[in-house]
């Protein structure tokens, strides 16, 4: 397995989420956001002008202005984000895609905080790994109305999930810091949200439980469970300081899924739908 040295991405992101989240004198602020929605290609259409935002991070972790619409059948999944599609296909022997000709184990990636029962359920059924870019809307939202059981965060490292990262080291999602979100549908189904940290992201948050704290000193493994936690179908469930990955993976019979010349997806998207 390829290894690479994780104390400089970990001092990078530290130090990078102290100048982002910094609150320049106006005139500043306005060039240091200008130069990069200019350099990274974001589109702000639908979000307040890059004047609006006091800092980078704020500029980052923008809200939408203008809503985005999406199928409001109870059956229909849609897709949780802004962002890349890296992988997508078949858990087979506990294995799924990471990229072409790089994969990762789910029973790694999930931790043993997660039941034995609930992996084996997922086997054969279907992964769908989303990169959001710097450039993308880093919130992220419900895909349909379902029930949080489980909150287990991992700490780790902090690689780049870039495309090419990807391509460099082996079981990236696993080395890096990443909450796991147990999920079920309507139907009882169970459905994991995993969200991965990377280079840069200091720190992700999920709004329904503010005790979740990443990229924190600690190096435990934290599990934190929910009753009667229903969030609706678009629902913001939280945000990545910058870009990242959201993984999830899913139970063979749960969804028929539309994933017909998938690329790039957003935030509102029809993926599939829950089978009845």
């Amino acid at each position: 397995m390829q290894r690479y040295p994780s104390f400089k991405t970990s001092v990078l992101s530290r130090l990078f989420g102290r100048f982002a989240r910094k609150k320049f004198p106006s005139f500043f602020q306005y060039v240091i956001n200008q130069t990069y929605v200019r350099c990274m290609n974001v589109d702000l259409k639908a979000f307040k002008n890059a004047a609006s935002y006091e800092s980078l991070n704020a500029l980052f972790t923008r809200k939408l202005v203008t809503p985005r619409s999406f199928d409001t059948d109870a059956s229909v999944f849609i897709s949780p984000c802004d962002g890349k599609v890296s992988a997508y296909g078949t858990i087979q022997n506990d294995t799924a895609l990471q990229i072409k000709g790089f994969d990762y184990r789910i029973g790694a990636l999930l931790s043993d905080y997660v039941s034995k029962s609930n992996r084996q359920k997922l086997q054969n059924g279907v992964f769908i790994n989303v990169y959001l870019s710097p450039k993308d809307y880093h919130r992220y939202h419900a895909p349909l109305d379902m029930r949080i059981a489980k909150a287990v965060h991992i700490p780790g490292k902090l690689y780049p999930v870039n495309l090419s990262w990807l391509k460099k080291v082996d079981e990236l999602f696993i080395e890096n810091e990443r909450v796991v979100l147990e999920c079920y549908t309507k139907n009882d189904h169970v459905f994991y949200m995993v969200f991965v940290g990377a280079l840069n992201v200091g720190k992700m948050v999920f709004h329904f439980d503010p005790s979740i704290q990443t990229n924190a000193s600690s190096k435990l493994q934290r599990y934190y469970y929910y009753t009667d936690l229903h969030v609706k179908k678009g629902d913001e469930i939280g945000l990545f300081e910058m870009g990242s990955t959201i993984v999830m993976l899913f139970e063979p019979n749960a969804l028929e899924w539309d994933f017909s010349a998938v690329d790039c997806v957003t935030f509102g998207q029809t993926l599939g739908r829950v089978k009845a």
